[in-house]
């Protein structure tokens, strides 16, 4: 019994039925049987990801963590009792309390983009936890080696948690970030330097955040990294933690040094920052199925053995691929989806085509015999259809980004294989005339159901993917275009789109109607850039004299009499008519 089989059995009594009924076909030698390869939903993982009773429960356990978090980190209260100092943590400990709760109510009622996630609200609440655990750590660091003032605030991890955010969820993300570890970090620092706090962490977390706006470079990691500590060595420098005034004293060189050391701890504090960050986004992104636009980067690779084998063995895919990838991600770019994304989907969407490349219009070389002539309709839309299916089963076998199978799964939606369907209804109507003829037996006739003629689906469930669907279904049709013009162009992409949303195929993509004007106009201003007509260069004279004069010598020379091999000179003889003008001429006059 093979693994796969094996495999089956021991997941569920349905496994084990599909298994069984695939063994039966395999000893019949009607199946190999193996199973394809599909995407799995991941039911149990996918209910918890999105139930609000563990969402519920994540936000309890944050504020609870943070109120003991903040009520044993709190500084050391000088001039109180013990009992005083005790009820002081304790009413510490409720602010960050209620802190942390209307952090929850904000992410809930106004970032759905996270709280529609559960993994993305622990990353979000969890961060901010492990940013004011860090934060008591070299507080504590500093207390015990008794650094002065401006040594152990600027120690202060004032940009952790939104770099993280920003890089990982987005820029609105980090803005909250921003400000809830602000808020809560306040309650931790001692009295004299809570203004100043505020100050320095917000603005440093903003300087952050927007540094990482789209960011797909590691280096940009870096860049914010520094510009935060640059913020954070200024701002102290206004507030006073760095005493300037000192370095205008006389014999002022141990001040000179206070000022060098701080202004290394503060911008290695935010380089440093920068780097762990760097080094674990990686990390991060497996744990919590995320993808940043630094991964979508590396994923672009042409040297991908899929796309190398794209690339050899459908050739016409391949290039398809890549002006599809072009329309998306500048349609992308226009609507404020995820560009890079969109190329990398775009690049893969059709992979499932390497199974069978000769049976796609694009590997066809001119001349050759096309496969489907010798196939029903019903065969041929079949072949079509199944790219999907090979697709996800390719793209699973190489281990893919979910997201990118998610496109290859949902570019064509549950849409019609129009082509092909008609077809089919035009051989059922020269059979039907043919039973009125009384030549056909009306029970031969084929049956043409149009879910034969459909794809699998589901419809595009993300913006990337409703993107991608569109600029596949107009690239291809765009070749169909003679003499293209503007005109044409734009007349084709409002035909496809209207197409598309009168069919349903964008019901799930939250695309709204300003967005799919938008994309639109992109799709019509890079497809005129791509169909362009080009001038035609007039030929050099000089090469045309020459050729001409070439032309006339081997004219005469044709003419000219030839001498045989006793020395005399003998005539051209007329040309033989060719035998098939000959026999024409005999059938004419006979």
């Amino acid at each position: 019994m093979s693994p796969d089989i094996a495999l089956g059995i021991t997941l569920s009594p349905v496994g084990f039925f599909d298994a069984f009924k695939r063994w039966r076909l395999a000893r019949k030698g009607m199946s190999s049987g193996k199973k394809r390869r599909v995407q799995s939903d991941g039911g149990v993982a996918s209910s918890l990801d999105r139930s609000p009773w563990v969402r519920f429960a994540l936000y309890l356990t944050f504020c609870a963590a943070a109120s003991v978090l903040i009520m044993k980190g709190v500084s050391t209260l000088d001039g109180f009792d013990e009992l005083t100092v005790e009820a002081k943590r304790l009413d510490f400990a409720l602010y960050a309390f209620f802190i942390a709760l209307s952090g929850a109510a904000v992410l809930e009622l106004n970032l759905d983009l996270a709280a529609r996630r559960n993994g993305r609200v622990m990353l979000m609440l969890g961060g901010i936890l492990v940013h004011l655990a860090l934060m008591r750590g070299f507080g504590l660091i500093a207390e015990v080696n008794r650094l002065p003032l401006e040594f152990g605030f600027l120690l202060t991890p004032f940009v952790l948690a939104p770099m993280i955010h920003t890089v990982l969820l987005g820029r609105a993300l980090g803005i909250f970030s921003s400000i809830y570890v602000t808020l809560l970090g306040v309650l931790l620092v001692p009295v004299d330097e809570k203004g100043m706090y505020l100050a320095v962490s917000l603005l440093c977390g903003l300087v952050a955040v927007q540094a990482l706006h789209q960011t797909r470079r590691r280096v940009q990691l870096l860049r914010a990294g520094f510009y935060s500590g640059l913020m954070a060595l200024v701002l102290s420098m206004i507030f006073g933690a760095i005493d300037l005034r000192s370095l205008m004293q006389p014999d002022a060189m141990h001040e000179w040094k206070l000022v060098g050391l701080a202004s290394a701890m503060a911008l290695g504090m935010g380089i440093g920052i920068a780097l762990l960050v760097s080094g674990f986004l990686p990390v991060l992104e497996g744990l919590f199925k995320l993808t940043t636009d630094i991964s979508w980067l590396e994923l672009s690779d042409l040297n991908h053995r899929l796309l190398r084998r794209l690339q050899l063995e459908a050739p016409g895919t391949f290039h398809h691929s890549l002006v599809v990838a072009s329309l998306s991600e500048a349609a992308a770019e226009a609507v404020g989806a995820n560009a890079a994304m969109c190329r990398v989907g775009a690049y893969y969407h059709d992979i499932g085509k390497l199974k069978k490349p000769e049976y796609f219009i694009e590997n066809q070389s001119d001349g050759a015999e096309n496969p489907h002539d010798s196939l029903t309709p019903t065969m041929s839309a079949l072949i079509i259809t199944a790219h999907v299916k090979d697709g996800v089963d390719l793209a699973l076998k190489n281990k893919l980004n979910p997201r990118v199978i998610d496109v290859i799964r949902e570019h064509h939606g549950d849409s019609l294989v129009t082509y092909f369907y008609r077809r089919a209804r035009e051989q059922k109507k020269a059979e039907m005339e043919k039973v009125e003829k009384g030549l056909e037996n009306p029970e031969d006739l084929p049956k043409v159901d149009e879910k034969n003629f459909r794809y699998p689906g589901p419809t595009p469930r993300s913006r990337e993917s409703g993107i991608i669907s569109l600029a596949d279904a107009i690239e291809s049709a765009s070749r169909t275009i003679k003499k293209p013009t503007p005109a044409k162009i734009r007349s084709l992409v409002d035909d496809i789109v209207e197409a598309r949303v009168s069919d349903g195929q964008l019901d799930n993509c939250l695309l709204t109607i300003r967005d799919l004007a938008k994309v639109k106009d992109v799709f019509c201003k890079t497809l005129r850039s791509m169909l362009h007509s080009r001038i035609d260069y007039p030929k050099d004279d000089e090469k045309g004299r020459k050729s001409d004069l070439e032309k006339r010598a081997a004219a005469e020379k044709s003419k000219a009499p030839k001498a045989n091999g006793n020395g005399d000179q003998q005539t051209a003889k007329p040309a033989v008519p060719d035998p098939p003008a000959t026999d024409a001429l005999k059938s004419a006059n006979p």
